[in-house]
């Protein structure tokens, strides 16, 4: 057996603060009133961790590039033939990669959608004002309807799958999310996980936020620069 760095700090970080957040979402929109001002904040937190982990997927540690999605994809045929349930994989299954391209597709577009929301209440997205009332309505119905209730969703169905690889494959996700290290049965290239990668991971994400910062800043009619 070989104990192999899967997940690099960066990674581990989105996973968990993206967690986090989505988990605070939740909340302030049930409290409503006041912890809205929140709910605004934790959805540019999330729109900036989105957007880090795009660029991660292609400068990222092996196993959290796009790229690996790929390999997986190709190695499916041969692994069918052995059991894909008894399959050890390095990184992502063939349903994790789906479960998390389905997971950000979902929180991308609760985030766009928020961007134009008004509840005429307390709450009004910054882009409210750069589209017609009915783009507004369609998307603060979208918002607080059909697309909570589906996050939640694929939130249950994520918890689920995490408990059927636990019980059912004999295969605990959540420590190698929580220490990075896997243990696998074949030696297979580790991610790159060193203090260099960290300060790229830095720069990804000042990047993303700096982005999110300057589209609210347009929005309101401010300039950029200067």
């Amino acid at each position: 057996m070989f104990r192999i760095r899967i997940w690099d700090l960066p990674t581990r970080l989105f996973h968990w603060s993206l967690a986090a957040l989505v988990t605070a979402m939740f909340i302030t929109s049930s409290l409503g009133g006041g912890a809205m001002v929140w709910h605004m904040r934790c959805g540019y937190a999330i729109f900036s961790l989105l957007l880090f982990r795009l660029m991660w997927g292609f400068v990222g540690g092996r196993w959290s590039r796009w790229s690996s999605a790929y390999m997986t994809l190709r190695q499916l045929p041969s692994m069918r033939q052995k059991g894909i349930q008894k399959v050890v994989w390095a990184g992502h299954s063939p349903m994790g990669w789906a479960s998390v391209m389905l997971m950000l597709s979902f929180l991308s577009l609760q985030v766009g959608t928020g961007l134009f929301t008004d509840d005429e209440i307390a709450y009004a997205g910054p882009l409210v004002q750069w589209v017609a009332s009915s783009t507004v309505s369609a998307a603060t119905y979208w918002h607080k309807h059909i697309g909570k209730l589906s996050l939640l969703a694929l939130i249950m169905l994520h918890l689920a799958a995490i408990a059927w690889y636990r019980f059912k494959a004999q295969q605990n996700l959540i420590p190698p999310m929580l220490g990075g290290d896997k243990v696998l049965p074949e030696s297979v290239s580790p991610s790159n996980d060193r203090r260099r990668d960290w300060l790229k991971a830095l720069a990804c994400c000042l990047l993303a936020a700096a982005c999110v910062y300057a589209l609210l800043l347009w929005s309101a009619g401010l300039p950029i620069s200067g």
